[in-house]
């Protein structure tokens, strides 16, 4: 199947490289002189794109090539060795594969997302210096994962019978806020190692004797959603899942309810507070009273895994709307005024919000302001002059305010319809913690059995994130 495995760090050096077969005869895709040459392919792919567009076709092909510069680069790519090279990206880290083979691209990308969550199971984080410290464990883990290239055992709870060395604990990235509940558990709390660990200076930790019986559920939501430059909504849709990691000793069996009007299937002639397109669970998971009690049960395997993950389209609320407007002012001046709206709760904000507004690559100059309400965090706008765009950035969005930025531009050459369809569309990009937009509630997670003396801590967290969040202009 694959030839070799690697991972590369955001700087370029390989920290990890396994051979499995030499299809070739000669060096391996993880020698130096391949993996630079990957790295260089993928690292400057916005530029490599740009420059491969036809110079003869400028008027025709200036917004290809544009999006062309934008673009990452795409996952499978064939390099001038003759080899087939896969990657995906994790925190940074490059985990990255070759093959010289005709083998399925979809099942590739998902070994090597397998792999990047495996690693993170047993190193509690996912980050250059964990898996520099482990490097042992995880080759033993890639050994009892693949064999001559082709996976064996990729489930987290099926290789601890075969993994002997213990992680080292690495201490995960700092915090990137300041705005968590301080009655919450805290971020850290979740990257622990799955089994026994040692610390930094060898002494071992018992993951059964010093850790809480410990369970994390994660309602984590992406929108797509589509906006006219009236504000209507166009196309919607949420990807949901709800993620969990356990640390129960004894792994009993749990018991889930979400909504009991909850309904599966558009079309069906019922009426219910969630209605979900369609629903895929994992297969641990019972669904014997799931029809008539919406309850599910499941024994929780070690890791971080997909209980369920549902798909919802059609109209519900959006989380925050764009009302654009376009002013030409004179023949080479412009005002772009954007107003966002925030129909959340008064008691939710959005965090690390940041808006883009490309311009048209003939754009001299831009000034911009912005118009805050009461409540928001540091806000500010700026025109990024290499990327010809601007770019709104907001800390804290409260709900049901508003926010307004207004842009003067300056263009080169006096504006024609050509230049105004290279304004936009604008993107947005958010986090919402602690809100749902499809009202998808966790009604209970228990223990089904009575088991006296068990008290578990049960930690569940609501996320809305932004997957694709355009207005159209």
């Amino acid at each position: 199947m694959i030839s070799n495995f690697f991972i590369i760090s955001p700087r370029g050096d390989t920290i990890i490289a396994k051979d499995y077969r030499s299809d070739r005869g000669d060096v391996g895709a993880h020698e130096r002189s391949h993996t630079e040459a990957f790295f260089r392919k993928i690292k400057f792919w916005d530029d490599m794109a740009a420059d491969g567009s036809e110079a003869d076709h400028e008027s025709s092909s200036e917004q290809v090539e544009e999006g062309k510069r934008k673009a990452n680069a795409p996952p499978v790519i064939m390099m001038p060795d003759g080899l087939s090279y896969f990657h995906v990206k994790r925190n940074g880290l490059i985990f990255a594969c070759s093959t010289a083979r005709n083998v399925s691209p979809t099942t590739v990308v998902e070994l090597l997302s397998t792999i990047a969550k495996v690693f993170k199971d047993y190193c509690g984080t996912l980050s250059e210096e964990a898996i520099r410290k482990n490097f042992i464990l995880l080759y033993e883990l890639l050994d009892e994962m693949m064999d001559y290239g082709y996976p064996q055992v990729t489930q987290t709870e099926n290789l601890k019978a075969f993994v002997y060395n213990e992680p080292i604990v690495v201490q995960p990235v700092s915090n990137t806020g300041n705005m968590v509940n301080p009655k919450t558990a805290s971020a850290n709390a979740v990257h622990k190692p799955v089994i026994s660990s040692v610390n930094a200076n060898g002494r071992k930790n018992n993951l059964n004797s010093n850790q809480k019986n410990e369970i994390f559920v994660d309602i984590l939501e992406r929108l797509n959603i589509v906006f006219s430059n009236n504000g209507y909504i166009l196309n919607s849709t949420i990807d949901g899942c709800i993620q969990m990691k356990s640390y129960l000793a004894g792994n009993p069996e749990l018991r889930l309810a979400l909504n009991e009007d909850l309904i599966v299937g558009r079309g069906t002639g019922q009426y219910g507070s969630v209605t979900v397109d369609d629903i895929i669970f994992n297969d641990c998971v019972n669904l014997t009273e799931f029809d008539s009690a919406r309850t599910i049960s499941f024994v929780p395997p070690d890791g971080e895994f997909s209980v369920l993950n549902y798909r919802i389209t059609g109209e519900f609320n959006a989380p925050f709307r764009i009302f654009p407007s376009i002013e030409e002012i004179d023949s080479k001046k412009l005002e772009i005024s954007i107003m966002i709206r925030a129909e959340i709760p008064t008691n939710h904000f959005g965090a690390n919000v940041r808006v883009e507004i490309p311009l048209p690559r003939c754009t001299a100059g831009a000034s911009c302001n912005v118009i805050t309400s009461p409540g928001a965090g540091p806000n500010s706008a700026e025109w990024v002059q290499g990327d010809s765009k601007i770019v709104w950035t907001m800390k804290k969005f409260p709900g049901g305010s508003e926010q307004t930025m207004k842009a003067k531009i300056t263009l080169n050459h006096s504006c024609t319809t050509q230049i105004r369809r290279e304004i936009g569309p604008i993107s947005m990009s958010f986090e919402i913690p602690m809100y749902n937009v499809s009202n998808l509630q966790v009604r209970y997670l228990r223990i089904a059995e009575n088991m006296p003396g068990y008290t578990p801590y049960r930690w569940v967290r609501y996320v809305t994130q932004s997957s694709s969040y355009v207005c159209r202009l």
